[in-house]
């Protein structure tokens, strides 16, 4: 099968009443997708599986997320905040199940042990990093780095299964195309309201920042203003942007050097929406 359809078919999964009602759910997982379906559909004989690989795969990944979401916190006691917590768990524990579902049916045991490895290897690497950032032991790069490695790991998991003379690239191109991904969200979340702690700016700001910039940013009364005007000190958006765009020409330079015209086409297609973020007329100002 060519089309890629798989965010359609992850619907019926995520457009579930309970969870459209009371809670929200993270981006779905596109990029890691389209890019593990399009070296599946080059395997001469795992083409007629790319589908079903690539939709339990990006399950996978949306129930990791999803619990991602879920507070450490529970202070807050309002029905409408405990049902969302609530279900937020419970939907990543779903999309987690959906994934044995499928390849059981279809027999495919050998790779749920597989995506199950890979499920446990990134919840180590994930309670690893959440030490690091209680400890304050953290910086800017290790938080890309370490953040790139957690997402990565559901898709590393089909390193041996591709085709042998696209084994040696895959991890390579994943890591790049994941580091990209994760920029990009970096940089909406610098552009937004959305909670700044634990980010790339976080980090960033708490590396060089002073005594009373480092107490403000461990404080819990959000000084919204005061934290914005750090973020315009120490240049948070313009630098993410620049980090987004030595990827893309790192990625940009590992595609030329595919041994598959035809692949490297659509992986080329397939980093567009980072060019057109970069072309904005706001990117990378003030560098």
């Amino acid at each position: 099968m060519n089309s890629y359809r798989i965010p359609e078919i992850a619907r019926k999964y995520m457009e579930h009443d309970m969870i459209q009602k009371h809670t929200d759910l993270p981006v779905f997982p596109d990029f890691r997708t389209r890019l593990l379906y399009a070296f599946l559909n080059k395997h001469s004989e795992l083409a007629g599986h790319s589908e079903l690989y690539a939709l339990v795969t990006s399950l996978v990944q949306l129930g990791l997320d999803t619990h991602d979401m879920v507070s450490v916190n529970n202070d807050r006691k309002e029905q409408r905040a405990a049902r969302s917590r609530q279900l937020k768990v419970l939907a990543g524990d779903y999309f987690s199940s959906c994934f044995y579902q499928l390849l059981s049916h279809a027999g495919q045991i050998d790779l749920i042990g597989k995506l199950s490895g890979a499920i446990c290897e990134a919840n180590r690497l994930k309670m690893n990093l959440y030490l690091l950032m209680k400890q304050l032991k953290l910086t800017a790069d290790e938080y890309i780095r370490q953040t790139v490695e957690v997402k990565s790991q559901v898709f590393l998991s089909f390193a041996a299964l591709l085709e042998e003379k696209f084994r040696g690239m895959w991890p390579e191109l994943l890591q790049l195309f994941t580091r990209c991904e994760v920029l990009l969200q970096e940089i909406e979340r610098a552009e937004s309201s959305q909670p700044y702690r634990d980010s790339w700016g976080y980090w960033h700001v708490l590396q060089s920042a002073t005594k009373d910039e480092r107490k403000l940013l461990h404080s819990e009364e959000t000084d919204t203003v005061k934290l914005r005007s750090l973020w315009l000190k120490y240049k948070v958006t313009p630098q993410l942007y620049q980090l987004l765009n030595n990827c893309m020409t790192e990625l940009q330079e590992k595609l030329q050097g595919l041994d598959s015209d035809k692949l490297s086409t659509e992986l080329y297609a397939l980093g567009e929406p980072f060019r057109r973020y970069l072309s904005a007329p706001r990117a990378m100002e003030e560098v």
